[in-house]
């Protein structure tokens, strides 16, 4: 982080001096990423001023991977002979991607920049569906025919390689259908050119169809480590290929939103740095109020039971430590759950094992829980803190329901984010403040039926 700061500073210096040329020499040597991180830093205006100073293949790599309010703000300081010379070293899906999240003005411009062929391909992958292969898919790779020999389709990937999103896996289809798959691997280590790929494809290929959620392409391309799979149409026509790039882009933005709905915020298009403050309250907002209200039942409870709060109002003073142990516990095993349905290791009809998993870890961790909290509240608040109103019921009451709201969070943080995904919901919005929010509730109607049962 203290070289990253130190170049910024360097950076900016040198603009004040002007010295564009020794500007040029220390962000031609940088990665994307941190000229990316450079441009967060600096004064908006200066953005245009040192990405005209790339060269022309950095320069095209940075403009795909920044935010696309950087994208707007250099297309529109662009001439047209500019934006067509980074247009053009676009691959389609990406340019498809820069059209969805442009302003319509700035898709005009983009779209005059582009030739006809590659204009058709962009529109052909704005068809599909926003979460489908087809969406994320590039049209760019290597499709060879049956016959061609080692040595042809060698010669045909160094003549169309460059130009192509992946050439480690080449295609071989026959009318567009796809046949079968050679890696590069296969072709170099071929003991002669003229064999035909014909004895060496392998056709058992795994390939996708254009409608499958983008999601579980990611997670295909993850469990089979693959550089790209094949995407192919109703009819096993061969349209596209998604390579691991766009896979990782994928699971990246499925994190991210899976991260902020279990923090209780709406997902966010931006970066934190390019999020104003209004911004951040738009995404946080919407949910406090939404946890804010449905606390009004754990209030509801309290009131309900308040005659027994009068009679020990003892039993008042280990209430947060009760809802926070249920809260605790709920969230584990629904993090531990969601996950596990985001690696796919889980499905719905799996939830009587996990019920049954869940309530053994649950009854260990209620007989541990139970000890502890014993001895907890008969050595600090009875014997250390002196407060006589801890008697041996009341610590029995506590410790019970210390037990029972440990079984119960458990089960219900395990069960809900499986519903969720059943009701084809998002299993992260089952995460924390949504569990704390049910299990504190839980764990209070547990508390005080307890202690009407024992004490009263």
């Amino acid at each position: 982080m203290t070289e990253l700061i130190s170049t910024d500073e360097r950076v900016c210096e040198l603009l004040d001096e002007k010295n564009f040329s020794s500007i040029k020499e220390i962000v031609s040597s940088m990665p994307s990423a941190e000229i990316i991180a450079l441009f967060e830093r600096i004064d908006e205006k200066q953005v245009p001023v040192i990405f005209r100073l790339l060269p022309k293949d950095l320069a095209a790599e940075v403009f795909i991977e920044m935010d696309s309010d950087f994208q707007e703000l250099l297309i529109k300081n662009f001439s047209d002979n500019e934006l067509k010379a980074i247009l053009d070293e676009l691959y389609a899906n990406d340019t498809a991607d820069l059209v969805e999240e442009m302003p319509a003005n700035v898709v005009k411009r983009i779209l005059n920049q582009i030739d006809p062929s590659m204009r058709n391909d962009v529109n052909q992958l704005l068809q599909y569906p926003e979460n489908s292969a087809g969406s994320i898919m590039t049209t760019e790779y290597i499709a060879l025919r049956l016959g061609t020999t080692v040595g042809e389709a060698i010669s045909k990937i160094r003549e169309y390689g460059l130009n192509q999103k992946s050439f480690y896996s080449c295609y071989v289809t026959k009318n567009k259908k796809l046949i079968g798959r050679i890696s590069l691997k296969d072709l170099v280590l071929a003991k002669d050119d003229s064999i035909k790929i014909d004895e060496i494809i392998k056709t058992n290929v795994i390939s996708v169809k254009t409608n499958e959620d983008k999601e579980e392409v990611a997670k295909l391309l993850s469990k089979y480590n693959f550089y790209a799979i094949p995407v192919v149409d109703g009819e096993n026509r061969m349209v596209g290929i998604i390579s691991f790039d766009d896979a990782l882009d994928v699971m990246e933005d499925e994190a991210t939103e899976d991260i902020e709905i279990m923090a209780a915020m709406t997902p966010s298009q931006k970066t934190y740095l390019r999020s104003s403050p209004f911004d951040l309250f738009k995404h946080r907002i919407v949910w406090l109020l939404l946890l804010m209200v449905s606390a009004t039942f754990t209030g509801m409870i309290i009131t309900n039971f308040e005659h027994a709060l009068a009679a020990q109002v003892i039993l008042t003073a280990f209430i947060p430590m009760l809802m926070d142990t249920g809260g605790n516990t709920g969230s584990q095993s629904s993090v531990t759950i969601i996950r596990a349905l985001s690696l796919g290791e889980i499905e719905f009809r799996d939830l009587p094992k996990v019920l049954l998993k869940e309530f053994c870890t649950a009854f260990l961790c209620a007989l541990c829980l139970f000890a502890a909290c014993f001895l907890k509240i008969f050595l600090i608040d009875y014997l250390l803190l002196g407060n006589e109103d801890v008697t041996y019921s009341i610590n029995l009451v506590v410790c019970l329901t210390v037990a029972f709201t440990v079984v119960i969070a458990k089960l219900i943080g395990c069960t809900l984010p499986l519903l969720a995904k059943k009701l084809t919901l998002d299993p992260a919005v089952m995460a924390s403040p949504f569990i704390t929010t049910i299990v504190d509730a839980v764990s209070l109607i547990v508390y005080f039926t307890i202690a009407k049962t024992f004490l009263f």
